[in-house]
């Protein structure tokens, strides 16, 4: 198994095989919480338009999302796990657009198979590749607005990867972690370095609105959920995710 790390829109375009788009902060985070409070359904869109057309098509369907972080105009929801917390999602679909999330998933073209990746259900995520076995894998790091590296994103990716090759029995030079107390200490280093760089706009008193701090928490939840969101062919070129349990699966 051939399992390359890439790194934003370009990298979704070159991704192939098994592909994993992973956005940390906080689009496929914020999808598996949806998942787990009962959505039927999530469309992931890149455009505006595409997303504002659903929404009139389907008077019952939500819009989700947000550009520069922000919920957008006549948008349900923004993209933040915090602030979806009492709300119901049972049997809903759900039209989600982010700057870079859902943005990998539509680049994608040359994957066999997309699946999302976030540190919440990456365990599932490394699990579901190794019951696949495929002889690719792309693990795509979406960053800021899928043109800027984040690293949290480059973290996630190494954090699958090294979980696929230690429960494989593979070794490589450089790897996340080998042992279970190596892990625990990636974990802890993970969230130390992320409190102090990339994740500190969650701490901004100016950001609280839309983008509160417990998010932060919220996507640093490692391995919560034992279960993965699988692309599937929705219509005219669309995709959805589809929720599958990993523990289902033979």
């Amino acid at each position: 198994m051939e399992i390359k790390i890439l790194q934003l829109i370009e990298g979704a375009k070159k991704a192939v095989g098994l592909t994993v788009i992973i956005d940390v902060f906080r689009a496929f985070s914020i999808a598996c919480y949806v998942f787990d409070k009962g959505a039927e359904k999530i469309i992931p869109v890149g455009e505006l338009e595409t997303a504002y057309s659903l929404k009139e098509k389907n008077p019952d369907f939500l819009l989700m999302g947000e550009r520069k972080g922000k919920k957008l105009p006549g948008f349900d929801y923004g993209n933040s796990p915090h602030l979806i917390l009492e709300d119901d999602f049972t049997d809903r679909t759900v039209i989600h657009t982010t700057s870079a999330g859902t943005q990998g998933i539509v680049n994608a073209a040359n994957a066999q198979e997309i699946i999302t990746g976030s540190f919440v259900n990456a365990e599932a995520v490394a699990d579901y590749i190794i019951k696949k076995s495929p002889v690719k894998v792309s693990l795509v790091c979406m960053g800021y607005a899928g043109i800027e590296p984040a690293d949290e994103d480059i973290f996630c990716a190494h954090y699958i990867k090294s979980l696929v090759q230690r429960k494989t029995g593979s070794s490589e030079a450089g790897a996340f972690f080998y042992t279970d107390e190596e892990k625990e200490m990636k974990k802890k280093e993970i969230i130390e370095k992320l409190r102090e760089g990339s994740g500190r706009r969650f701490f901004d008193p100016d950001n609280q609105e839309w983008s509160p701090s417990a998010d932060f928490d919220f996507c640093l939840q490692f391995d919560i959920f034992d279960f993965i969101l699988r692309a599937e062919s929705y219509a005219s070129g669309l995709f959805f995710l589809k929720k599958l349990e990993i523990s289902s699966m033979g």
